[in-house]
């Protein structure tokens, strides 16, 4: 039997030792819970937020995240890759995503705001129509990427080979235009 629960708030809750009830979880928020190295796999968030928790290392098998927010989350290494895919739909503000991956992911229209998303694998993604506003890209890995119509203009640190990656109608600033042209090893005065 499927357990569900709306409209609930779960505060302070220490996920460590013993996950979360699998089941459906709707309308929920989640706030200063800790959910490091613990398995939430095959758990459903639909209209969910997540604030100040630490997810650091969760194992997300088959998990899905229907239209969920994270605020000021701890995320490190975690594999978004091994969510269910069915409607995925995630935004994250003020977030630590270092170490993370989205290999392969359809990711389209998500939005990171202030994030730390240093070292983070975007191998394969599509984030067609995405908004990365302030983050830190140092070190991530962008190979054969789609990011059409994607907003990095505040962002920073990142390397795009733009031969190796779809990058149409993507909006930059002067400020960090130079992520686009380290391969060529130019000096720009």
């Amino acid at each position: 039997m499927v357990m569900n629960f709306e409209d609930k708030i779960f505060d302070k809750k220490d996920y460590t030792k013993k996950p979360p009830i699998k089941g459906e979880y709707e309308n929920c928020s989640f706030i200063n819970c800790k959910f490091s190295n613990s398995d939430i796999s095959e758990i459903t968030f639909i209209n969910c937020e997540f604030k100040n928790c630490d997810l650091s290392g969760v194992k997300i098998g088959n998990t899905a995240f229907r239209e969920v927010t994270f605020y000021e989350c701890k995320m490190l290494g975690i594999n978004f890759e091994n969510t269910n895919q069915l409607l995925l739909s995630v935004n994250f503000k003020n977030c630590q995503l270092n170490l993370s991956s989205f290999f392969k992911l359809k990711m389209k229209s998500t939005n990171f705001t202030n994030c730390n998303l240093q070292e983070v694998d975007f191998t394969e993604a599509d984030f067609t129509n995405s908004k990365f506003c302030n983050c830190d890209f140092n070190n991530a890995v962008f190979s054969r990427t789609t990011l059409d119509k994607c907003d990095f203009s505040t962002s920073f640190n990142f390397i795009i080979d733009a031969e190796n990656n779809r990058i149409k109608k993507a909006k930059f600033s002067m400020n960090n235009i130079l992520g686009l042209l380290k391969k060529y090893e130019i000096i720009i005065d």
